[in-house]
């Protein structure tokens, strides 16, 4: 199986709904509208061997209008091995999506993860808290909301480390 067969395959299944192709590194990359995500996933499993998750995480893109967070999946396929990407987007006023752990029981404590780092509700999660940050946090971390650290501040210079 090669990235321009994979692709094929996914667009004769899902037509245009599947966009921005790329391969960087050589790794199939795309894009699937949010509503989609399991149609995507279970297909990849059950009828294109992609049954090892290898990553979810999320990208907080603050610029861009009604598609703030992104989920990313990275699947592979260890008998053909082959590996590909796919984003799905959601605005952050409303960051729900589909969980993946009726797919890939894997997903839990990853989707646990992105959750409390980035805010995505993973709707149908089996118990959505936060597994790395304090309960009682009211805020996103990795979310791209808040200013980067003072340069002046002299407490964080590298001679206070030893490396000046």
């Amino acid at each position: 199986m090669t990235n321009e067969t994979l692709r094929q395959i996914l667009t004769d299944k899902f037509g245009e709904q599947l966009t921005e192709w790329e391969e960087p590194y050589g790794m199939l990359t795309f894009r699937a509208p949010a509503e989609m995500n399991l149609k995507v996933l279970q297909f990849l499993n059950d009828q294109q061997g992609f049954n090892f998750l290898t990553d979810l995480t999320g990208v907080h893109y603050p610029d861009r209008t009604d598609e703030e967070l992104c989920v990313v999946y990275h699947l592979h396929n260890l008998r053909a091995n082959i590996r590909l990407r796919f984003k799905v987007y959601v605005p952050v006023a409303k960051p729900d999506i589909f969980t993946a752990t009726a797919v890939f029981s894997g997903a839990n404590w990853m989707e646990r993860e992105t959750y409390d780092f980035f805010g995505i509700n993973f709707v149908g999660h089996p118990n959505l808290i936060r597994i790395l940050n304090v309960d009682q946090m009211d805020y996103f971390p990795m979310r791209k909301e808040y200013k980067m650290e003072d340069p002046t501040r002299t407490d964080k210079d590298d001679e206070m480390f030893g490396r000046g």
